[in-house]
């Protein structure tokens, strides 16, 4: 009996099985006609039987940005920018500086809260990093900020200026910390 019970018990089971397995998909005629059968299949959707990523595949603005994080995960960055961290907590003041420095020299192409928006992003071709959504990517570390801000984007075909010769490494630390908090306008919110 508790064979018996097994094999009926499993059954449904594979009954339900088959018929996700064996039913048709459904699909436009139309667009069955133009498309080869493999595309149609929903195990092997089409977008799996093209690259991702790859020569060709991205428009310029992804390719120099690819460019600058693969450059930072896999090659080699300026010894001076290594192992570096930001001295700097989210202390009120620190936050009000970097939030300063940044509407003086970021805000303009980043925008006010780091959107890519800011006044001149429309003429930019690669559009400005989105560093609101930037900043919260695992591969936004101290060094990597520190890199890209002070090196700009000459190296990778984009506008971004090199900030070495403008702000000091102190003021580039603020504007990381202004980053990290946020972007917020109102800088007396921020704890302690």
């Amino acid at each position: 009996m508790t064979v018996t019970c097994r094999k009926f018990c499993i059954l449904p089971i594979l009954g339900v099985f088959a018929a996700l397995v064996l039913l048709p998909t459904y699909s436009d005629p139309a667009s069955a006609q133009s498309q080869p059968a493999c595309c149609n299949d929903r195990w092997n959707p089409k977008w799996t039987q093209r690259e991702m990523w790859g020569p060709g595949m991205m428009n310029p603005g992804q390719r120099q940005r690819m460019t600058r994080h693969w450059t930072f995960m896999h090659s080699s960055i300026p010894q001076e920018y290594r192992n570096v961290r930001n001295p700097f907590v989210q202390e009120p003041d620190v936050v009000r500086k970097g939030g300063e420095l940044y509407r003086q020299k970021c805000s303009t192409c980043h925008g006010a809260q780091g959107m890519g928006d800011g006044e001149i992003a429309n003429s930019l071709n690669p559009s400005p990093a989105l560093l609101a959504y930037m900043i919260q990517m695992p591969m936004a570390v101290d060094e990597y900020l520190l890199w890209s801000i002070s090196e700009g984007g000459k190296a990778f075909g984009t506008a971004m200026p090199a900030y070495k010769g403008q702000l000091s490494r102190s003021e580039m630390w603020k504007i990381i910390t202004f980053m990290r908090a946020g972007f917020p306008s109102d800088t007396q919110s921020i704890k302690k």
